[in-house]
C-alpha cells in the first residue's frame, strides 16, 4: 500500500560538538587511559529461527562489533548439556561495522538448542528446533494458508481471530470502466464507463490494502496449483492441515470472472489506489479502515471527507483491458493460460465439468496474447507493479497447455487438441527469453517467471522423449544456474543470502532463489544446490544482518507492525496472539517510507527503530507499519514461500505432471 497523502519524516543534521581542551588536562587524562578495561565487544548470532533439520549440516552466523579471533561455540539442549562444540569459522565479509563468521554444526537428535560463543566475545542465540524437516516446515505452510484466507475478499470469506465480517459485496455488481489516462501516477480525467457491470465479487486482496489484480492473482494462482499439483501430500489432499486445493479454486474462480470467455474480454483491476488529478475523489490508499465498512462507507471527520467524495470507496470500479475479442497483453495471457492449463490437471479427476471449462478458457486466452506488446499491461498505474518481462509467461502457459493436453481424454471444442504445438511453443518462447533482452536480469518472482518456466519445460520435454525443439534439457539448466550465479555473484551477503538486500522485494526473491536452487537440485541430482536451497531459506527466516524472520509467525523475531489494515486495527502488534501468520513482507530494501492516515494503530507505540543499528551496504528494514517499503505483506510476495516450505518437507515433487 503506497500510502497517498504521505506526511514524510523530516531528516535532520546534527553538527558534531566542539571540545576546547587545554594539553595540560589531556595529559592527565591519557594517564588514567590504561586503567580502563578495553571497550567490550558486541556480538549477535542469527540464525534460522524454524530450525534445522537433524543431521544435517547446519550454519548460523555471528556478528562482532569489532573483529576477533578464537571464538568458541558450544551448542546447548533444554537440559544444558553441550551436545556438539568447535571454533567459529573464517570471517565472510562485514556488514557495516560488523565482522561476519559462519557457525557450522550438525545435531543428530531432534530437540530444542541454543547457541553459545564465549572468548573475545559471549552472547547466544534464540532457541531453535532441530527435527525432520516435515516437523519444522509443516506449521509455516499452514501459516501460508492461513494468510491467503485472511485475505479472502467478499462473502465467502473466512471467519477467523481477524476477519469477522464480509467485505465488498458491492462488487458483485460493479460497474466497468476504461482504463483512465494516468500522468506521474495520477488520474487526469474523469472515469469513463462502457455501459457493462459484472461480478467482481470475491478473490484476495491484493496487499495491505483492499485493491485487486489479475497481475498478481495470475502468479500467485500459477505457484499455488503447482504446489497442490506437485506437492500433494503438503499443499494437496494428502495434507489434513495445509491443503491448498480449495484456497487455489477461490483464486481461479474470482480469474474466472475477470475473464469473459463467452466475449473474449479481460477485466484486469478493482479498486483505485492512486488520486485523481481532476477532481476531490480519494482512493482506497487514501483511508485506513476495515474492509467491512466500505459497502456503506462514512468518513470519519478526521478524515476530513464527504461522502461525495467516496464513490469509488462505496462502488468500486472495474477496468477493461480493451475490447471484446481484443489481443491481451502476453504478460496476463500466458499466466493465465498456465493457470487455467493447471486447473484442468489438478480438477479432472475430482471436478471434470469445472476443469474442462478451465482447459477452453487456457486455450482462448493463449491465442490472444499479444507478442509484439509495448508497454506491458499490469495495473493502473503502472508503476505499482511496472513489469517489463512476458516471454517467460508465454513459455509457462505453453508448457501448462502441453502437460494439460498429453493426458488424452480431452473435451469437445478445444481448437487445438495436439499437446506438441504447445510444446513447440513453450520451447520458441523459452529460446526467445534466454536470447532476450531480459534473460539473467531477474530470478523468481512477479516480474519474473522463467525460474518455475524453465523447470516445468525441462520435465515437458523429457516426457516427450526429448524432440528436437527450439531449446535443449540443457540450455534450460544452464539458464536456471546462470540466474542464481549471476544473483549471488552481484549479492556479497557475508550471510550467504543470494541477492543483495538493497534491491527491493528481497524476501521474494529470497524464497524464490530457495525453490530454484531445489529445482536446480532435483534436477541435476546435486546435493550442493540442495544446500543452497537451505541456506537461502534461512536467510529468510532469520540469518540476516537484522535477525527477522521476514514472514510474520515463522520463527521467534519477525515483522510486528506489518503496513495491513486488517493486522493493523483487529491484529496483536508484539509477536503473539492474532498475527497475520504466513504473511511474507517486503524486507529490506534501500529506503523505508513513513505516512500516516487516520485510524492507523501506532506500531511500534514507542517509535523506536530497533533495526536501524543494523542497517548497512544501502540497505534498510524498518519495522513499523508506516513503511510499505520494507513491511508490507501481499500475495505475490508470500507465493514463492509455499514453494519454498514444500520443497523442504518433500524433496522432490510427486512424480512428472
Amino acid at each position: 500500500m503506497k500510502l497517498q497523502n504521505n506526511k514524510y519524516e523530516s531528516a535532520h543534521r546534527y553538527a558534531p560538538e566542539k571540545f576546547h581542551i587545554k594539553i595540560g588536562k589531556v595529559i592527565g587524562f591519557c594517564m588514567l587511559c590504561a586503567a580502563l578495561p578495553a571497550w567490550a565487544v558486541t556480538g549477535y548470532l542469527r540464525i534460522n529461527q524454524v530450525g534445522y533439520e537433524t543431521d544435517v549440516a547446519a550454519q548460523a552466523y555471528l556478528m562482532t562489533s569489532s573483529p576477533v579471533s578464537d571464538v568458541s561455540f558450544h551448542v546447548i539442549n533444554s537440559s544444558g548439556d553441550t551436545v556438539t562444540s568447535g571454533t567459529v569459522g573464517a570471517k565472510t565479509g562485514t556488514w557495516g561495522s560488523y565482522t561476519v563468521y559462519p557457525v557450522n554444526f550438525t545435531v543428530a537428535d531432534s530437540g530444542k538448542y541454543s547457541i553459545s560463543v564465549s572468548g573475545p566475545v559471549s552472547t547466544s542465540s534464540p532457541v531453535f528446533t532441530v527435527d525432520t524437516s516435515t516437523n519444522l516446515y509443516s506449521q509455516a505452510l499452514v501459516n501460508t494458508l492461513s494468510f491467503y484466507q485472511n485475505q479472502r475478499d467478499g462473502s465467502n470469506f473466512i471467519p477467523s481471530a481477524l476477519r469477522t465480517a464480509a467485505g465488498h459485496l458491492n462488487d458483485a455488481n460493479a460497474t466497468v470502466y476504461k482504463t483512465p489516462p494516468i500522468t506521474n501516477d495520477n488520474i487526469t480525467a474523469k472515469l469513463s464507463p462502457t455501459g457493462q457491470k459484472i461480478n467482481a465479487e470475491g478473490g484476495w486482496w491484493d496487499a495491505g490494502d483492499y485493491l485487486k489484480f489479475v497481475q498478481t492473482h495470475s502468479y500467485t494462482v500459477a505457484l499455488m496449483l503447482t504446489g497442490v499439483r506437485d506437492f500433494p501430500n503438503q499443499m494437496g489432499a494428502g495434507s489434513a492441515k495445509s491443503n491448498f486445493t480449495s484456497e487455489a479454486e477461490f483464486g481461479l474462480n474470482w480469474l474466472q470472472q475477470m475473464w469473459d470467455d463467452s466475449t473474449q474480454t479481460l477485466y484486469y483491476q478493482v479498486g483505485i489506489g492512486t488520486d485523481f488529478t481532476v477532481n476531490s475523489d480519494v482512493s482506497d490508499h487514501d483511508l485506513w479502515r476495515l474492509p467491512q465498512v466500505d459497502d456503506n462507507y462514512v468518513p470519519p471527520s478526521a478524515t476530513g471527507l464527504t461522502v461525495a467524495q467516496i464513490p469509488y470507496i462505496r462502488n468500486r470500479p472495474v477496468f477493461v483491458s480493451g475490447p471484446a475479442g481484443s489481443k491481451i497483453s502476453p504478460n496476463l495471457a500466458g499466466r493465465l493460460a498456465a493457470d487455467f492449463a493447471l486447473c484442468y490437471q489438478v480438477f479432472k479427476l475430482s471436478n471434470p465439468s469445472y476443469a474442462n471449462k478451465c482447459l477452453l478458457e487456457a486455450e482462448h486466452v493463449f491465442a490472444l496474447a499479444n507478442t509484439s506488446p509495448g508497454t506491458l499491461l499490469t495495473v493502473a498505474p503502472y508503476d505499482f507493479y511496472p513489469e517489463t518481462e512476458w516471454r517467460d509467461d508465454m513459455e509457462l502457459g505453453a508448457t501448462e497447455l502441453y502437460f494439460a493436453l498429453q493426458a488424452g481424454s480431452l473435451p469437445a471444442g478445444l481448437p487445438v487438441t495436439n499437446a506438441s504445438y504447445y510444446l513447440t511453443q513453450a520451447a520458441n518462447w523459452a529460446h526467445a527469453y534466454i536470447t532476450g533482452p531480459n534473460d539473467q536480469a531477474d530470478t523468481l518472482n512477479l516480474y519474473d517467471t522463467s525460474g518455475l518456466a524453465h523447470f516445468e519445460l525441462y520435465r515437458a520435454i523429457g516426457m516427450a522423449g526429448k524432440p528436437t525443439l527450439a531449446v535443449t534439457q540443457a540450455a534450460l539448466l544452464s539458464d536456471l544456474s546462470s540466474q542464481m550465479s549471476t544473483s549471488v555473484s552481484q549479492s556479497g551477503d557475508p550471510f550467504g543470502s543470494p541477492i543483495g538486500w538493497k534491491n527491493g522485494d528481497t524476501a521474494s526473491h529470497v524464497s524464490g532463489l530457495s525453490v530454484m536452487a531445489s529445482e536446480y537440485g532435483y534436477l541435476t541430482n546435486s546435493s550442493s544446490y540442495t544446500t543452497d536451497a537451505n541456506r537461502w531459506a534461512g536467510n529468510l527466516l532469520g540469518a540476516n544482518a537484522w535477525g527477522v524472520s521476514f514472514i510474520v509467525g515463522d520463527g521467534t523475531t519477525f515483522p510486528n507492525c506489518i503496513q495491513h489494515q486488517v493486522a493493523n486495527i483487529s491484529g496483536s502488534m508484539n509477536g503473539k496472539g492474532n498475527v497475520l501468520a504466513g504473511a511474507v513482507v517486503e524486507g529490506p530494501t534501500n529506503t523505508a517510507s513513513s505516512g500516516s492516515l487516520p485510524g492507523m494503530v501506532a506500531c511500534p507505540a514507542n517509535g523506536v527503530d530497533i533495526y536501524a543499528k543494523f542497517n548497512a551496504s544501502g540497505a534498510v528494514y524498518r519495522d513499523n507499519m508506516q513503511s510499505y517499503a520494507t513491511n508490507e505483506p501481499a500475495i505475490d510476495l508470500t507465493a514463492a514461500s509455499m514453494l519454498m516450505f514444500a520443497w523442504q518437507i518433500a524433496g522432490a515433487p510427486n512424480g512428472t505432471p
